[in-house]
């Protein structure tokens, strides 16, 4: 965890960056069980798969957790040249790799988002920022890396007088590894949403679901969600 010191912030207080996806459900699910006082805070910047903020919402609600969706989509064109922002942009398959999936990389997401949560957090006197990146994610999205990661907690405790301290728990775990934590803890992956296609079922084809079902597939467990296709038929 990274810390620098909170005076004058409420240690007992976090925000947590919440998709919807399987990351973040385990993340903020994981504070709660810290018994930290958890605010979620999910944004739709324009996002093909905007499918899982209905997910965050339900969640949300059903747990009683203080929810708040920023509609951030007046940003669109300075982002719009990613397949997850653009609907002209064709969707790549397969597994995570530079060399397939470039175009999925949403130019400076979690730097916004990120900026956004920190400011929340100071704006309530929570003393912490949680988001859900993992070491899977290392080898495409260069903010979703430890050095990113670190630097931003850096910023994170110095640009405003209370410091806020950015936790990402499975910065160096897999997605697998992730599922494995929150199986542990009882979760139900079905409410959540990882397909970065918006169709009423997970595609099974996007890099996204590649990862997903592997990372099911690694504990022996059945993924709960519904496919068009699964990984394994998309191989052949």
């Amino acid at each position: 965890m990274l810390s620098p010191s909170t005076s004058g912030a409420n240690a007992l207080s976090t925000v947590v960056i919440y998709s919807g996806g399987m990351d973040s459900y385990t993340v903020l699910h994981r504070a709660i069980k810290e018994g930290l006082e958890v605010y979620a805070l999910s944004f739709d910047y324009g996002q093909r798969h905007s499918k899982e903020l209905n997910v965050a919402k339900a969640v949300c609600k059903q747990h009683n957790i203080p929810h708040q969706i920023v509609d951030i989509r007046a940003i669109q064109g300075l982002i719009d040249n990613s397949a997850l922002t653009n609907p002209d942009v064709s969707m790549p398959e397969g597994n995570y790799a530079a060399d397939n999936l470039h175009t999925t990389v949403v130019p400076n997401r979690n730097m916004i988002l990120l900026s956004l949560a920190i400011a929340k957090a100071v704006n309530i006197g929570a003393a912490r920022v949680d988001y859900g990146a993992h070491g899977g994610d290392h080898i495409l999205y260069p903010d979703c890396r430890p050095e990113f990661v670190h630097a931003m907690n850096h910023v994170a405790g110095i640009a405003n007088f209370d410091p806020i301290s950015l936790h990402a728990p499975y910065l160096e775990s897999s997605k697998a590894d992730i599922l494995r934590d929150g199986l542990a803890m009882g979760l139900d992956y079905r409410d959540t949403w990882t397909c970065y296609e918006g169709r009423d079922l997970a595609c099974g084809k996007c890099g996204s679901c590649h990862e997903r079902l592997a990372a099911f597939a690694a504990n022996n467990v059945a993924d709960p969600l519904a496919y068009e296709i699964t990984s394994a038929q998309a191989n052949h």
